[in-house]
């Protein structure tokens, strides 16, 4: 019996049944050990913001020391909960994590079509899970500014898994954040921001740092 809980935070546009949220809690099984898959959708995409599952995942939180797993904006969610209760999160598994995320998102979503999520309220964004488009409220990007600056300073035991084909989240925000992080270590795979084609390798590199 571990005397861990370890925790599973997917990342923007998927869910608790994408392919590697399901590989890995898989693999935990074979090593006699539970992953839980939080859906930080909620049922409730649509007015998902960072604060929601934060906060979802920390009233998550038992009375055993958590090692956290997220997954691009999961990344980040799991790095933000390090922060605010490093007392209970004790290591940090963060594959092509979110870091400086609105600085990569807003740029590709064009100026035109953020002024018209914001007068409209609502924007189709494609689910991956979901397999379709969902309307996502704006208030995902006000919420988002809150932790546009917002430090992560914790010296908590870090895996950093990054693709350096990621045209989503650039390796190099992992590479900066790891720069003056010596608790931090980065593994640079030769593939994309789903890390998908390399879900064996990165199994192995997990349970190793685990």
């Amino acid at each position: 019996m571990s005397n861990f809980d370890y925790i599973y935070l997917h990342g923007f546009a998927s869910g608790a049944r994408s392919n590697k949220a399901q590989y890995l809690a898989n693999l935990f099984r074979e090593y006699d050990l539970n992953l839980s898959v939080l859906d930080l959708n909620q049922n409730d995409f649509s007015h998902l913001t960072i604060t929601r599952k934060v906060n979802h995942v920390a009233d998550y939180f038992g009375s055993r020391p958590v090692i956290l797993i997220g997954s691009s904006l999961g990344g980040l969610t799991a790095a933000i909960l390090a922060e605010k209760y490093p007392d209970q999160v004790k290591k940090l598994v963060l594959l092509a994590p979110a870091f400086n995320f609105l600085d990569h998102f807003l740029p590709k979503l064009g100026k035109n079509t953020l002024k018209q999520w914001k007068n409209e309220g609502y924007l189709d964004i494609y689910h991956y899970v979901e397999k379709k488009p969902i309307p996502l409220h704006y208030h995902f990007i006000l919420d988002a500014y809150k932790y546009k600056n917002f430090e992560l300073k914790q010296a908590i035991p870090t895996l950093i898994i990054h693709g350096i084909n990621d045209d989503v989240i650039p390796v190099h925000s992992s590479r900066n954040y790891a720069k003056n992080r010596p608790w931090v270590n980065l593994i640079e795979l030769n593939t994309d921001h789903g890390l998908t084609d390399k879900l064996t390798e990165i199994g192995g590199d997990i349970m190793n740092f685990v």
